[in-house]
């Protein structure tokens, strides 16, 4: 919960400066916006309700930043993004349901009016520490019904940066397809901690006492943002990494961030967003989530 104040604050502190900025914005040439909000969900029920339920409340707060520039020759593109939620259940306390720092830095030149090389950065990691559930078992084998919360992830533990350097196809406006045919990419477990807690000698691909793990790779990224419908709007994002190394389906990690938005009206959303991922380093299968909510969204910016 803590994390969440923190980005209601962050929030409270940018919003004056961008208000303020915004003049001297316009006169640079970039494009700039900056989206924040809090998804909620709640559920309650009576002592009597015979269908049974719990009792729960679900808050995330989440900031979307991206500070464009497109010129003749070039453009130069900043990409932010924050999210941190928790739920409260009547019979399980307070647990984390979103939890996640993104950012990425793109520079391009244009060869000819779809291609360009690009230079970037890429960082991805989380606020909170995370945690595995597992129930309990007698000395029978049986489930006991009670919980015990295993420290499994937390700040830079792990976390990622990737430098890379390519070729970018962008067709439209909506569409772009990046090939960093050479990629450096950084794997990080700060916290020496999750090694005794999870009895492993290597944790996301980093070995104990290490800390840090480099690797040659090739990333693909391809991104889609569009207005399907009016009011409806998809963004996509796939993000492929294959070790020079390890060429074969476990060296290869996939990601899919997908987020379909409709807006109610000008403050008003229902989000829906889920991502796919496989890691061999994190989990020998396929890792997914999905989160549906409604929302207060307010942007700011977005012209020059």
């Amino acid at each position: 919960m803590r994390n969440l104040l923190l980005i209601v604050s962050i929030c409270s502190i940018t919003f004056p400066f961008i208000a303020r900025s915004q003049d001297a914005q316009n006169a640079t040439g970039w494009k700039n916006e900056l989206q924040t909000g809090i998804n909620f969900n709640q559920s309650s029920f009576s002592s009597n309700w015979k269908a049974g339920g719990v009792n729960a409340l679900a808050i995330s707060g989440f900031i979307n930043g991206k500070a464009e520039l497109k010129q003749e020759t070039y453009s130069f593109t900043n990409d932010l993004q924050l999210l941190y939620g928790n739920v409260q259940n009547e019979t399980q306390g307070l647990r984390k349901t979103a939890d996640r720092i993104f950012f990425d830095s793109r520079y391009g030149y244009n060869l000819s009016k779809h291609w360009s090389v690009f230079a970037s950065v890429n960082f991805q990691t989380q606020f909170d520490a995370g945690y595995e559930y597992i129930k309990e078992k007698d000395a029978a084998g049986n489930e006991t019904g009670v919980e015990i919360a295993t420290r499994i992830s937390g700040f830079m533990s792990p976390g990622y940066l990737t430098q890379a350097l390519g070729m970018e196809y962008k067709p439209v406006d909506y569409f772009s397809a990046q090939f960093g045919v050479g990629a450096l990419r950084q794997s990080f477990v700060l916290d020496q901690t999750l090694y005794d807690v999870k009895q492993k000698d290597e944790l996301y691909g980093v070995k104990k006492g290490d800390k840090i793990r480099n690797q040659t790779v090739f990333q693909f990224v391809a991104n889609f943002d569009k207005e399907i419908m009016k009011n409806l709007v998809l963004k996509a994002r796939y993000m492929g990494i294959a070790d020079y190394e390890k060429l074969n389906g476990q060296g290869i990690v996939h990601r899919l961030d997908a987020n379909i938005t409709a807006k109610v009206n000008k403050y008003i959303n229902v989000n829906l967003a889920g991502v796919l991922l496989y890691d061999a380093d994190q989990d020998a299968d396929v890792q997914y989530s999905q989160v549906m909510a409604l929302g207060i969204l307010y942007t700011f910016g977005g012209s020059k």
